[in-house]
This record gives structure tokens, C-alpha cells and sequence, in this order.
């Protein structure tokens, strides 16, 4: 296994790795040699300074560089015959995440993207609980931070609801409202968007990089139960209403464990199995393409925000 981009995420891929009794660290890549170095003498593995050494050298490899350069090192390692992981989201627009796809089902290998939090133990514990979810209010807040500044925070922090929403929904959103601003970037920083379905299930997500506090919490309503969800603690608080109208308290048994270590051993998983993985291309695929229709809204919201600004504000 190589892992490709030796920063922040790729350090920990390499721990990961490094510390599986089902695979070996056989290589890190970085266009940095000094980052590359470091990272692989951590390990006791090889550093080197282009993907395209990597063939015959492993079976496959993590991909954790920046988001744009996701469909172009991501595609050269599907062709040269590795299976991948890709961080999410897979790819900054619907081409680069289509070139993916197509270069992962042309080659018969496997493609999992980074959606973190569908292995995380509370999360797994909701979906076995999920029956017909109704509403969802989510908030997820971080302190800012100079990574991932090349993408909006809905790509980098709100596209995990925006996947488990999907998920347990089990539909795609008929009618989307959002709006964000930027703060400290020149992206934007803080986001609050409704999604409606079908079934006429709502959710509000909220995402900001620039909070004072770290926040990682879901609510989901469906009949007679409304189940709180903490990412962070990873645990699941279960409230039900009986025929009585009592209601009931249960704390969801969790076993707490590391997602970034659930999902490693899932793409092992699906390298042995040749199935797909639960977070494959092109459900990731679908996710972007929600992401990518909530940023228009945003950016229409913007226009309109400003029209009425040069229109009426005072200093």
C-alpha cells in the first residue's frame, strides 16, 4: 500500500497503514522530498517523488493530496493498476470525479473515496436504526484552520452530512435552499442549507471553519423516535414515544474505534472481495453533485445579498 501526499491526512493514513497487520507501507509519495522523507523514515518505508514509480511496487494506494489534484494522480494510479482511496470529496467537479469512475470501472479496479464518517461506530449504529427519518438538524463547526482552504467548507466539512443525509434517505434532495458567506478565505466559510426529499423528509445542515468551538452533532426525527447522534464521542442517544405516549431513554451500545481504521480495513475488505466499496465512486459521485448544486444556490444567494446591499446600505 502507498499513500500519496505525506500532510496532515496522509500522516495518518501512513499510521494507519503502517500499524495493519493486513498490509505494508510500501511506499510515500510527495512532490516535497523533505515532507516525503519524513513521513516514510516514521514508518520505515520509501519515500519517493512521483506516482508514476509506484507501479510494480504496490497493489494500491491512498490518495491524500489536495482536492484538485484528486482526479489527475487518482486516474494515473487507476490505469497503472492499483486500487484506490481517494479522499473525499473525490473530486473538486463532475468531470474530474466521471474520469475516476470511468478509469476505475475501465480497469476493473476498485475506487473508495474518503467519506470518513460512514464508518464511524455512531454512525453505523444509526443506520441500523433508521427506518423512516422524517427531519435531521446537523451542525458541524470547527476552529479555523489554513488546510483544505482550496475548497468551500460545504466540500470540506459538509459534504459528510450531505452523504449520510443521502444515505439514510435513501433518495436524492427534490428542492435545495442555502446560504454562506466567506469569513477568513476567499472561499466560503460558513454554510447553512435545507434539503428537502421526496418523502418530504427536511434537513438543515449548518457548516462553519471558523467557530469558536468544535462541533460534530446529527438529530434525526422519524415516528415516535428522535435519535441524537455525536460524531466526536461516538455515541447515540435513542428517545422513543410508546403507545401510551411515554417516553423511553436508551444509550445505543457503541464500541468505540477509529473510523479512519474501520475504513482502511473496508477497502482491504473490498480489495479482497473485488466488491464495491461502501463508499464508492460513484455514490461519491452523487454527493459531489449535491454539494456542487448547493454552492450555486449559495452563490444566487450571494448575488441577491449584494444587489440589496449596493441598493440600500448606509454607512
Amino acid at each position: 500500500m502507498a499513500v500519496v501526499g505525506a500532510g496532515q491526512f496522509g500522516r495518518n493514513h501512513c499510521r494507519v497503514v503502517s500499524q495493519s497487520e493486513r498490509a505494508e507501507l510500501a511506499a510515500v509519495v510527495d512532490l516535497d522530498p523533505a515532507r516525503a522523507d519524513e513521513a516514510a523514515a516514521a514508518h520505515g518505508s520509501v519515500a519517493l517523488a512521483d506516482v508514476r514509480e509506484l507501479a510494480g511496487r504496490a497493489q494500491a494506494a491512498i490518495v491524500a493530496v489536495p482536492t484538485s489534484a484528486h482526479a489527475e494522480v487518482g486516474a494515473a494510479l487507476l490505469e497503472a493498476g492499483l486500487d484506490v482511496l481517494v479522499e473525499k470529496p473525490i473530486a473538486p467537479d463532475l468531470a474530474g470525479a466521471d474520469r475516476l469512475v470511468e478509469a476505475a470501472k475501465r480497469g476493473g479496479r476498485i475506487l473508495q473515496v474518503g467519506h470518513l464518517e460512514r464508518f464511524n461506530p455512531a454512525v453505523t449504529a444509526l443506520e441500523e436504526r433508521c427506518r423512516l427519518p422524517l427531519f435531521f438538524e446537523i451542525h458541524r463547526m470547527s476552529v479555523f484552520s489554513p488546510r483544505s482552504l482550496d475548497v468551500d467548507v460545504v466540500l470540506d466539512l459538509m459534504i459528510h452530512d450531505i452523504d449520510i443525509v443521502r444515505s439514510l434517505v435513501g433518495a436524492e434532495p427534490e428542492e435545495i435552499r442555502a446560504a454562506g458567506i466567506s469569513i477568513l478565505s476567499s472561499k466560503v466559510d460558513i454554510a447553512n442549507v435545507r434539503l428537502q426529499f421526496p418523502s418530504g423528509c427536511v434537513a438543515n445542515l449548518t457548516a462553519s471553519r471558523v467557530s469558536t468551538d468544535r462541533v460534530r452533532k446529527l438529530r434525526m426525527f422519524q415516528p415516535q423516535q428522535y435519535l441524537s447522534l455525536d460524531y466526536g464521542r461516538q455515541d447515540l442517544a435513542v428517545f422513543s414515544v410508546d403507545a401510551g405516549r411515554q417516553i423511553g431513554f436508551e444509550q445505543a451500545p457503541v464500541v468505540k474505534e477509529e473510523p479512519l481504521k474501520r475504513q482502511f480495513d473496508a477497502f482491504l475488505d473490498s480489495m479482497v472481495s473485488r466488491q464495491p466499496a461502501k463508499t464508492c465512486g460513484a455514490a461519491a459521485r452523487q454527493t459531489l453533485q449535491v454539494a456542487l448544486a448547493i454552492l450555486d444556490k449559495i452563490r444566487k444567494h450571494s448575488q441577491i445579498v449584494s444587489r440589496s446591499l449596493v441598493a440600500g446600505w448606509k454607512p
